[in-house]
C-alpha cells in the first residue's frame, strides 16, 4: 500500500527489475570511455564519438522497433531487450579477457545498448500502465524516479571503487549481471498479459513509424509538455561538458571536487520524487506541473557565475540541488500524465518517439553548444543556455490538466 493505493506484487517485481538495471547502468557509468582511454589509448575525439554516435545511431535503430513493440506482449520484449543488452555488454568483457577488444566493438555495443534501452523503456511504460491502476500511477512513477536518483548517488562511487580495485572491466561485468537480474524480475511477474490486437490488419505500415509523433503533436496538453521537456533536457545536457571544461580547467577544481559538486545534489532527486504525489494531492496536477516546470528552468543560468574556491563549489552544488529537486517533482507527474493521455495501442510508439527525439536533441544541442563555446567561450555558452532556459516555461500548457486516465483495455 502507498498512500492508500495498492500497487500489487507484480509492480514490486517490475520495480525490482528497474532498480537492478538502473543501478548496474550507473555502476558502469563511463566504463566504455575509460576502456577507450586506458586500454585502447584513444583521444578525446574518439571518446566524444563513442558517446554521441552510439546514442544517435541507437535512437535511429530503435525507431522502427516502436511499432513492432506496440503489438506484442510487452514482458517478453523487455526480457529480450535485457538479454540483448547483457550479451552485448558481456561481449566487451570477453573481448577484453582475450585481448581482442577494439574501438569498433565499443561503438557497435554502444549502438545496440542505446537501441535496446529505448525499446525496453517503451515496453516498460506500457507494462506499468497495464499493471498499476490509474490512481496508483503517480506513486509508481515517483518510486521509479526515486530509484533513479538513488542509483545516481550510489552507482558512480561503487563503480569508482570497483575500477580502482579491479579495473574498468569489472563494472562492465556488473552491468551485464544487472540485466540478467532485471530479466529475472520481469519473468517473475505473474499477471496474465494478452496479446495486443492490431486493428489495421497484419503487417507494419510505413506510417506507423510516425504514429507516436502524430499522437504527441495532436494532443493540446501533451504537445507543449513534449516541446518543453525536449528543449529543457537538451539545453541542460548540452552545457554539462562545458561546465566540466570550465571547472577542471581554468577554475582549477580537482576531479574529486567536480564529482562532489554533482553527486551530493542528486539527493534532491530523492526529496523531489517523494514530494510529487503529496503536492499533486494538495495543489492538483496543473499547478504542480507548471510550478515545478518553471522552477527547474530558473536555476541553470547561475552556473555562468561559477568561480574558483569553496564558494564557487558551493554555488554549483546549490544550483544543481535546486534544479534536480524541481526536476524530480516534475518528471513523475509528467510521466504519469503522458500515460493517462495515451491510448494503450499507442503507448510504445509514443514513448519511442519521445525518447528518440530527446536523444537526438541532446546530441544536436551538445554539438552546437560545443561550437558556441569555441567561439564565445564556455562560460558565455553556459550563460546563453541559461538565458534560453528562462524562456522555456512559455511552452508549458496553460489549459487545465485533467487527472482522469484513458481507458485501460490490455489488463
Amino acid at each position: 500500500m502507498a498512500g492508500g493505493v495498492s500497487l500489487g506484487r507484480d509492480f514490486g517485481w517490475l520495480w525490482a527489475a528497474y532498480a537492478a538495471g538502473t543501478l548496474g547502468t550507473w555502476v558502469a557509468f563511463n566504463a566504455f570511455p575509460l576502456l577507450a582511454i586506458t586500454v585502447l589509448h584513444k583521444g578525446s575525439a574518439e571518446v566524444a564519438a563513442l558517446a554521441a554516435v552510439g546514442a544517435a545511431v541507437g535512437a535511429a535503430v530503435a525507431l522502427p522497433l516502436g511499432p513492432w513493440v506496440e503489438f506484442r506482449r510487452k514482458r517478453p520484449v523487455m526480457i529480450a531487450m535485457d538479454l540483448v543488452r547483457c550479451a552485448a555488454v558481456l561481449s566487451v568483457a570477453v573481448a577484453y579477457a582475450l585481448d581482442r577488444l577494439g574501438f569498433a566493438q565499443l561503438l557497435v555495443v554502444s549502438v545496440v545498448v542505446a537501441a535496446a534501452d529505448i525499446t525496453f523503456g517503451a515496453a516498460s511504460g506500457a507494462c506499468l500502465k497495464a499493471l498499476v491502476p490509474a490512481e496508483g500511477r503517480l506513486v509508481a512513477q515517483a518510486r521509479l524516479e526515486s530509484t533513479t536518483w538513488t542509483a545516481t548517488v550510489l552507482g558512480p562511487p561503487l563503480g569508482g571503487a570497483l575500477v580502482a580495485l579491479l579495473g574498468p572491466v569489472a563494472t562492465v561485468l556488473v552491468d551485464a549481471l544487472s540485466y540478467l537480474l532485471s530479466a529475472t524480475g520481469i519473468r517473475a511477474i505473474k499477471g496474465r498479459e494478452p496479446r495486443p490486437v492490431r486493428k489495421e490488419g497484419p503487417g507494419m505500415r510505413a506510417g506507423e513509424l510516425l504514429e507516436g509523433w502524430r499522437h504527441i503533436l495532436a494532443q493540446p496538453v501533451l504537445r507543449p509538455l513534449f516541446l518543453n521537456a525536449v528543449l529543457v533536457n537538451g539545453l541542460i545536457m548540452a552545457t554539462a561538458p562545458l561546465l566540466a571544461v570550465l571547472m577542471l580547467g581554468p577554475l582549477g577544481f580537482a576531479p574529486w571536487q567536480y564529482g562532489l559538486a554533482f553527486a551530493v545534489p542528486c539527493l534532491g532527486g530523492l526529496v523531489g520524487s517523494r514530494l510529487s504525489r503529496p503536492l499533486v494531492a494538495r495543489y492538483g496536477r496543473q499547478r504542480v506541473l507548471w510550478t515545478s516546470g518553471v522552477l527547474r528552468a530558473c536555476w541553470p543560468v547561475g552556473l555562468a557565475f561559477v568561480h574558483p574556491g569553496v564558494t564557487g563549489l558551493a554555488l554549483v552544488m546549490a544550483v544543481e540541488l535546486a534544479l534536480i529537486t524541481c526536476a524530480a517533482v516534475f518528471t513523475p507527474v509528467l510521466a504519469t500524465h503522458r500515460l493517462d493521455l495515451t491510448p494503450n495501442d499507442r503507448i510504445a510508439r509514443t514513448l519511442t518517439a519521445w525518447s528518440v527525439t530527446a536523444k537526438a536533441s541532446v546530441a544536436g544541442l551538445t554539438a552546437l553548444w560545443g561550437l558556441l563555446a569555441a567561439v564565445l567561450g564556455p562560460r558565455e555558452a553556459i550563460g546563453l543556455a541559461g538565458v534560453l532556459l528562462l524562456a522555456t516555461p512559455l511552452l508549458l500548457p496553460r489549459e487545465k490538466v485533467r487527472a482522469t486516465a484513458s481507458v485501460d483495455t490490455c489488463k
